[in-house]
């Protein structure tokens, strides 16, 4: 207690001090899987970084710093940030739409009380040091080479190609189960990654018969125990051709100790700021961005020298303790050579646009001076879609909760496995606020992500140019080609049916919840179930990275915003599409690249 108390009061020191002129080499906006990583390693390069963060620092929260709490540090108010989205353009039907009733609480459902306002999805994002990786699932998988080779090809940049991207992972990667001998892995880097428990197939018959169910159902013959922990104790992650098509049932891999403790770059900041002498990073709380400043005289093109900033808690409209703080103090830092944008999929196209970088007309009405005419900020709002099927089995489970992944590559596949499911004693299906439900000792599910899905390309615009205001976000679900998504979703579904329905006499029979309350359900009812239900939280792609000859492309390979000097963006927005199951280890692995294409700039 004493040693957090210690560091708690060094933090707040270093996060006051300032140098006389407020000017860095460096400032980053957000410190999430983007922006904390670049800030840190070009500090440890030797270089003055100002990294701006709206929110504090909860990185003692025990919601945060165990992982086991994640569903409660997506409820926490000192943690999240509230976004309510639109899935399409009505979205009737939806069963966790959200309300504000008239006593300023939620309402979620289909029948809102009187006086009742619709405020839409509740997509929870984080205002914290560390960003969304405080409070996600932590699950470590990488996505699909041919994700990586797409943008080499799209901007002819070989450095994308993956077989050049792994090595950003190695660097950052602390791999605490794989053998050291493996030479594709890294041992060294900041991010503790780490297999979860395996043993329970030894001792827990219930899930054990399930796991099993589901590797016999990937062409995996039934087999022992022992068998089956092999499978589970492969690596996800493995540098390995033929991973990209590799199905059937792998452990829980995730970002943290063995011991649960959640590893994020939040906790990588904080061991950079120890030693303020060594590597000069100031981390400045509180100080919520709201432009970038321009330099119109420099030639050629407009160039960054700085930002524009309030500082004060809870001042942003996502916020769920907004109102409850003054306006905020407004500030000005200035860089000498780069300001670097990492506010995530909805924030950075929003700092962007207020600052005069996006599309004319939208800026025009807002009264915002256009800077760059670039139509693509915003635009081409990307996720995965999720589903999942709950059930109740017969009786009681017995032992532990127990959780397994599974990928498959259903007839809809574009040549790689684009399923990624996990099973087990739980409860997941959204987001809303206080979610999940808890259906008790006899819940299972097996909840997946559509990976890669062609039908949706949404947008996020300014609501007004007030930059207190959270945007106005709509993901366009089932926009275009929506069968095919929806043939993958489905052989998901009847994948997960299959899974419980089987299972040994006593704990089955299985009752389903959902997609259908009722035995006998169709094709017909089970697609639209996933029609209105279907729900997501990975965006990405507000400002992609594209080629030369692409009008859309708000980034060139360098993350360089195109149409002006010294910014760049580097966070999710930056893909072109949603890569692979779950963002969080590409978007470090983006951020890493980032930093090395930054360092390597200026040796040339």
């Amino acid at each position: 207690m004493l040693r957090q108390l210690a560091f708690a009061a060094f933090l707040a020191l270093a996060t006051a001090v300032t140098n006389e002129t407020n000017t860095y080499e460096y400032i980053v906006v957000g410190s999430g899987p983007g922006g904390g990583p670049v800030a840190a390693n070009l500090a440890r390069a030797g270089h003055t970084v100002l990294l701006l963060e709206a929110g504090d620092d909860q990185s003692q929260n025990v919601n945060v710093s165990q992982l086991m709490n994640f569903n409660i540090a997506a409820n926490d108010e000192k943690t999240r940030w509230d976004f309510f989205v639109n899935h399409t353009d009505d979205d009737l039907g939806y069963n966790h739409m959200v309300y504000r009733k008239p006593d300023g609480g939620f309402y979620t459902g289909l029948t809102p009380p009187t006086g009742a306002k619709r405020l839409g999805i509740w997509y929870p994002r984080t205002g914290t040091l560390g960003g969304c990786a405080m409070h996600n699932g932590a699950v470590v998988s990488l996505p699909a080479d041919s994700e990586w080779n797409y943008i080499a090809n799209i901007t002819g940049d070989d450095g994308w190609l993956s077989k050049n991207i792994r090595p950003h992972y190695m660097r950052m990667e602390n791999n605490l189960d794989i053998p050291k001998t493996d030479s594709t892995h890294g041992f060294k880097g900041w991010l503790n990654i780490s297999l979860g428990d395996t043993t329970w197939v030894n001792g827990n018959a219930d899930a054990v018969a399930l796991a099993s169910k589901a590797a016999n159902l990937t062409g995996y013959p039934p087999g022992s125990p022992a068998q089956l922990k092999q499978l589970m104790d492969r690596d996800i992650n493995a540098d390995d051709p033929n991973r990209d098509q590799t199905v059937g049932i792998f452990g829980s891999w995730s970002h943290s100790s063995k011991e649960g403790y959640r590893s994020s770059p939040g906790y990588y900041i904080r061991d950079t700021i120890k030693d303020a002498a060594k590597y000069p990073l100031t981390l400045q709380l509180n100080s919520l961005v709201t432009k970038v400043i321009f330099d119109n005289t420099t030639k050629g093109a407009p160039t960054a020298i700085g930002v524009e900033y309030l500082r004060g808690q809870y001042l942003y409209g996502a916020d769920p303790r907004v109102g409850t703080s003054k306006k905020g103090v407004p500030g000005k830092a200035y860089a000498t050579k780069e300001v670097i944008i990492a506010g995530g999929a909805f924030n950075s196209p929003q700092i962007l646009m207020l600052s005069g970088i996006g599309p004319a007309e939208e800026l025009k009405k807002f009264n915002i001076p256009v800077v760059v005419d670039s139509p693509g900020v915003g635009a081409n709002l990307d996720d995965n879609y999720e589903a999942s099927v709950a059930s109740l089995a017969a009786r009681d489970f017995q032992g532990a909760a127990n959780i397994f992944f599974v990928f498959l590559k259903t007839a809809q596949s574009q040549g790689n496995r684009d399923v990624h499911m996990w099973c087990g004693q739980f409860s997941f299906e959204g987001f809303w606020p206080g979610f999940p439900d808890d259906m008790g000792p006899k819940q299972y599910e097996c909840t997946f992500v559509h990976m890669n899905p062609r039908s949706q390309k949404g947008w996020v615009k300014l609501r007004s140019a007030d930059p207190l205001d959270t945007p106005d976000i709509n993901f366009k679900f089932w926009e275009k080609n929506s069968d095919k998504d929806l043939s993958a979703m489905m052989e998901a579904i009847k994948f997960a049916r299959n899974i419980v329905q089987d299972a040994p006499p006593g704990l089955g029979p299985f009752t389903e919840i959902h997609p259908c309350k009722h035995a006998n359900c169709t094709d017909t009812e089970t697609r639209d179930f996933i029609k209105k239900q279907v729900y997501s939280h990975h965006a990405t792609s507000t400002c992609a990275i594209g080629g030369d000859n692409d009008k859309m492309a708000v980034l060139d390979s360098k993350f360089r915003v195109r149409g002006v000097k010294g910014l760049r963006v580097v966070d999710a927005s930056a893909f072109p599409h949603v890569p692979g199951s779950f963002p969080v280890i590409p978007t470090i692995v983006l951020s890493e690249k980032a930093s090395y294409d930054i360092l390597q700039g200026l040796k040339q």
